[in-house]
């Protein structure tokens, strides 16, 4: 990121480190924040004054504003050089209304980083991706995230903004794996109907994102996906042998579909692969766990050190 380390450099000492803003710094924006506190004056914006003790012990400022409350939003305007905007959108409709109210607000020149989703892809029968593959999101919540992204390429043209968007899988960690999941037996699908699913672990996420704000390109979208190329039951199978748990049974999708949510059948009935050159590449991101088995080995050795 050369012109926000020139303009840092620009400044007299006393102006100190460049700011940073975190919208919605959750699980993920607690892993980033010290990987941040070295090069940034970090701000965590919170709906919930009952976090802000949490957010300041972790090296963040914390400030008290809701994307569903503009009028909260104006002391944000001009406060950082460079936003991570980690906030989910509302849970409903098919337009991102806190991502609009962010935009409005937001001055010209920031360096932003969108966390999306892959979502947007929609179901592409297993092929293996790129970030040139045109979105078809297929349900609203995926819908939203789109909205999202073109709310913000819409702004960084007008403002000239430094806007990079990650395209999100499936976020887990030790915090983060499907073992109530796998306690319930809730069922998965058969092989012969079973999807591709897309993984990164949450603290790889996290350092994709401190390498976007200092190396992505403009308007660029990266796939912040580990290695893997697992099946969905696959991948609760893998986690239930690291934990010593009966694996899912699988059921054909027609009977599944019964058994299930709508919302959890969604997620079974798209199947993608993910290319991730370009972190790589581009980004110069080596990931940490480069595949789920990986990650899980690593837990397991945590958890039994002998």
């Amino acid at each position: 990121m050369k012109n926000i380390k020139q303009n840092h450099d620009a400044q007299p000492a006393h102006f100190g480190k460049p700011r940073l803003l975190i919208l919605g710094c959750g699980d993920v924006g607690l892993r980033l924040l010290p990987l941040l506190k070295r090069h940034f004056r970090v701000f965590a914006v919170t709906s919930q004054p009952t976090r802000c003790a949490e957010l300041r012990a972790a090296g963040a400022v914390p400030l008290v504003a809701g994307l569903d409350q503009p009028a909260t939003l104006a002391r944000l305007a001009r406060l950082a050089q460079i936003v991570v905007h980690l906030a989910p959108p509302q849970s409903a409709g098919e337009k991102d209304l806190r991502t609009r109210n962010l935009a409005a607000i937001l001055p010209e020149r920031t360096t932003l980083v969108y966390i999306s989703t892959t979502g947007v892809y929609g179901d592409c029968d297993g092929a293996l991706i790129d970030e040139t593959r045109l979105p078809r999101p297929h349900n609203a919540r995926a819908k939203r995230r789109i909205d999202a992204e073109q709310v913000l390429r819409g702004w960084a043209r007008r403002r000239a903004g430094n806007l990079s968007i990650l395209r999100v899988p499936g976020i887990y960690a030790a915090n983060r794996l499907p073992l109530e999941r796998l306690h319930k037996a809730t069922p998965a699908l058969s092989a012969a109907d079973d999807v591709y699913t897309n993984h990164i672990h949450a603290d790889d996420l996290a350092q994709i994102i401190v390498a976007a704000i200092f190396r992505a390109s403009p308007l660029r979208i990266y796939h912040a996906s580990d290695d893997s190329q697992l099946k969905m039951a696959d991948y609760f199978d893998l986690v239930a042998n690291a934990f010593a748990l009966a694996p899912p049974p699988r059921l054909p999708r027609a009977e599944l579909a019964q058994q299930v949510s709508p919302m959890l059948l969604s997620f079974m009935s798209e199947s993608r692969r993910l290319h991730n050159q370009r972190i790589k590449s581009e980004l110069g991101v080596r990931l940490r766990y480069p595949t789920v088995q990986t990650a899980l080995s690593a837990m397991a050795v945590s958890v039994n050190p002998d």
